[in-house]
């Protein structure tokens, strides 16, 4: 039998080592050309270019000609060459991609969507990862479940700005890499990967169910204007409710004080009930872009400025404003946007990632706005309506 030295050993466990850890595919835009990438957007009005600095690129978006706010934009790379989907085609193996990013401003989400030229279900490998900072870089990881890919296929990696409002914004990427690896040795994926519209679980399972403390309406052409008085008649009397629509938005704001310190366990689910709803409207027509599905929909919100202990009987556009512009009040990228119930009386539920969950709880986020996408108008029932349907949040916290 031949025998081995120890140093041959080391030295071919070390090659071994460094084969495994190198990417199958990996770009570190050091070239001073970006070559394989294209841009694409959508929904919207947004333009984006790519574009290399020292030792990265930069996603570039310039949303200020847009006018809804409901705009994609992304950087997309066929990395098929560089894949065995021989290896891939087998259920113990999945994609894995990886990039540092930094952001020009925060909190904002990112995502990762990988698909081939087959791929159906855009939503299926898509992962959005919340960014606290602009300062740091952040490295972000997403192993795909059950990816189908088979030689022949065509296998496309992408990374995604979506939503961040109407103004000019840039991420940069220091790197971005791709490997397949076996999925019970691949170790968990990094900067806590959240599911694009997640499932709601059962309420009960939630330790927490909280009513809102203070709701009201705001209302910038009529600034000064306190609205916590809002009704509405209907056939069992007197209603009490928030309008949404086009000039009424809804301010939602809870008392955490009694569990300050203790960390979001999780998502929350935020619960509104439907007194009225009109929707409706040829977008698509008018248009002639299939992007008319965006609109009919609420635009749920962070309240990251402003007056912090805003009170619903005082609280108008003006003063909890405070002399600042809507993005220093609000962030202008939703947490998230789905529909309302459109009986009076259904109920809604709106997932809240945790870490927009944990920003409530620590009070860097004040609250939550509500503002129609489209032309919707809506009326929910409020925390004084007499049959108790007012906003609710439900959520988990544990000690650390």
């Amino acid at each position: 039998m031949t025998r081995i030295s120890p140093f041959l050993f080391c030295a071919l466990s070390l090659l071994a080592l460094a084969t495994t850890a190198r990417a199958q595919f990996r770009d570190d835009f050091g070239g001073g050309k970006i070559e394989g990438w294209f841009t694409m957007a959508g929904d919207g009005e947004a333009k984006v270019a790519l574009v290399p600095h020292d030792g990265f690129a930069r996603m570039e978006v310039d949303a200020t000609a847009d006018r809804y706010g409901a705009w994609w934009t992304l950087i997309k790379r066929d990395i098929t060459a560089s894949l065995d989907l021989e290896k891939l085609k087998d259920p113990a193996y999945e994609l894995r991609v990886e990039a540092r990013v930094r952001s020009s401003h925060a909190p904002r989400r990112v995502n990762f969507m990988i698909n081939t030229q087959r791929t159906t279900n855009f939503h299926e490998h898509l992962r959005e990862y919340d960014i606290a900072d602009t300062t740091e870089w952040h490295t972000i990881s997403m192993t795909t479940r059950n990816f189908d890919a088979v030689p022949g296929d065509t296998v496309f990696v992408q990374f995604c700005v979506t939503d961040w409002g109407l103004e000019k914004y840039h991420v940069d990427i220091d790197y971005y890499r791709a490997d397949v690896v076996r999925r019970d040795e691949a170790g968990p994926d990094l900067g806590e990967p959240l599911v694009y519209h997640p499932p709601v679980p059962e309420l009960s399972t939630f330790a927490q169910h909280l009513a809102v403390t203070h709701d009201s309406m705001i209302n910038p052409e009529f600034p000064e204007v306190n609205f916590n008085d809002w009704h509405v008649a209907t056939v069992d009397g007197a209603a009490r409710v928030l309008t949404v629509d086009g000039a009424e938005w809804a301010v939602l704001r809870w008392d955490f004080g009694a569990l300050r310190g203790q960390k979001a366990d999780g998502a929350g689910v935020l619960e509104l009930t439907t007194c009225s709803l009109a929707l409706g409207g040829g977008y698509i027509a008018a248009w002639g872009q299939d992007f008319g599905e965006e609109f009919g929909k609420l635009h749920v919100i962070e309240i990251l400025g402003g007056d912090p202990a805003w009170d619903q009987g005082t609280v108008s556009y003006k003063n909890l404003m405070q002399g600042g512009s809507y993005a220093d009040v609000f962030n202008p990228q939703m947490t998230v946007d789905l529909e309302l119930a459109e009986q009076p009386g259904g109920v809604a539920h709106f997932t809240l990632p945790r870490p927009v969950m944990q920003r409530l709880l620590d009070g860097t986020t004040k609250g939550l706005l509500l503002r129609p996408l489209g032309a919707l108008s809506a009326t929910i029932f409020a925390s004084e309506d007499a049959s108790g349907r007012g906003p609710k949040l439900h959520f988990s916290t544990k000690r650390e």
